[in-house]
């Protein structure tokens, strides 16, 4: 089992170095100025989309099982706005260090029915 702080100054880490790689990139593309000004700002939009994606990756990978990422992932092709809202929560339980283990498949599982609005069961009756 992984304590909770070790996660979290794993995830420090590993974002660390995602900002420290991006630096590197937005340095590289000032030296080769060349691309236009319009071209040059959408490409680096796609970047910065790029590298927080790759922080939310990276953030799950080290919270949730293969199994329960799995899940999250069939989720996300199906569901996409429920997908999303809930590795927001999950990134924020885990950067404030509210998470006390790494999630499963069973603890997504309840996650997901707590998030899903209540059906409401229609019944007729025949007079």
């Amino acid at each position: 089992m992984v304590e909770n702080g070790s996660v979290v100054r794993a995830m420090a880490d590993e974002i660390e170095e995602i900002r420290r790689k991006r630096l590197a990139q937005l340095q590289q593309q000032q030296l080769s100025s060349h691309m236009g000004t319009d071209t040059q700002a959408a490409y680096q939009q796609e970047q910065a989309k790029a590298e927080m994606e790759a922080q939310k990756q990276a953030i799950l990978r080290q919270i949730l099982t293969p199994e329960a990422r799995e899940r999250l992932t069939t989720l996300k092709m199906s569901r996409k706005e429920m997908a999303e809202r809930l590795e927001s929560q999950l990134i924020m339980l885990a950067q404030s260090g509210r998470l006390q283990s790494i999630i499963d498949d069973e603890k997504l599982k309840i996650l997901l029915s707590q998030l899903q609005p209540k059906k409401r069961k229609t019944t007729i009756t025949r007079v």
